[in-house]
């Protein structure tokens, strides 16, 4: 016997809409036609999605206002950021422009030493390295040999005289600061032309003074006198300004007078000096 083939039932898509057109517009007809007889079910139906309507609209803001709360996290989140980078932007210019200004006072100052000292020939250096102490007792500049510097030139910066020239090399030069304990300069009062002898004492110096000392007894000099290179100095030009004396006594031989001086050159602080490329004539017998 010949088995029954099942009947297959297909619907296609557009006879399912159809179908789907045709019974809503009959419920539209008939509710509108039997408005009475519908009313229950729609109260019914009412009562029924009005809730989950109430329900669903209730989500829905909740779920705005948090997307809108994100989105302004988000924004806040990217707007900080920027403010971020121009504030570190705006650091970094404001530190460039205080080292330039910095820079520029430093500048300033040195050339106001050079306009100071414009009969001696300079070149200007800057500071490389210095000795692991807080004083530029002995430190090395950036100018040398090929510079046209020699051992022996005298360094000045600030107001006056910083020290003198002890090592060169093709590119760099040691120099040796006044205040230094190996560092002695003859020196001599300006207003009364007494010779002294300068000498440096970094120990002294943290009490911001180095010694002055063989003051001729019967010199007539006073506190806050300025003291200057002498002319028979063998290394040092004279007429440069070292400092003012302070505390003078007699010493303890009873044949001379000593005295604190206080430089004018910020020992602690020194970035840029002038070398005065002239040498000190020695004197040579015929």
């Amino acid at each position: 016997m010949r088995r029954k083939k099942k009947i297959k039932f297909s619907l296609r898509p557009k006879h399912l809409l159809y179908a789907l057109l045709f019974l809503c517009v009959m419920l539209i007809y008939l509710s509108y036609q039997y408005a009475d007889w519908f009313m229950p079910l729609k109260t019914g139906v009412g009562s029924l999605v009005t809730p989950m309507q109430n329900g669903i609209n209730t989500i829905g803001v909740y779920l705005t206002e948090k997307g809108q709360l994100l989105e302004s996290k988000r924004s806040l989140l990217e707007e900080n950021e920027r403010l971020k980078k121009e504030i570190a932007s705006l650091q970094m210019q404001n530190s460039i422009l205080v080292s330039d200004g910095y820079e520029l006072s430093a500048l300033r100052e040195l050339y106001e030493v050079g306009r100071k000292y414009a009969d001696y020939p300079m070149v200007a250096a800057s500071v490389i390295s210095k000795d692991s102490n807080s004083y530029y007792n002995s430190f090395v500049v950036n100018k040398g040999a090929q510079d046209g510097i020699k051992k022996d030139m005298n360094v000045i910066a600030g107001n006056g005289l910083v020290g003198i020239v002890t090592e060169v090399g093709k590119n760099y030069s040691r120099i040796r600061a006044i205040i230094d304990d190996t560092s002695y300069v003859s020196g001599m009062f300006l207003k009364t032309n007494d010779t002294c002898d300068v000498k440096g004492d970094i120990e002294a110096m943290a009490d911001g003074h180095i010694l002055v000392e063989a003051i001729n007894l019967h010199a007539e000099v006073e506190e806050n006198y300025e003291v200057v290179t002498s002319y028979i100095s063998d290394k040092y030009l004279p007429g440069i300004l070292i400092g003012y004396v302070s505390n003078i006594e007699i010493d303890a031989s009873n044949m001379a007078k000593r005295a604190y001086l206080m430089p004018v050159v910020d020992f602690e602080h020194i970035e840029n000096v002038l070398i005065i490329t002239q040498l000190k004539e020695k004197m040579e017998s015929e």
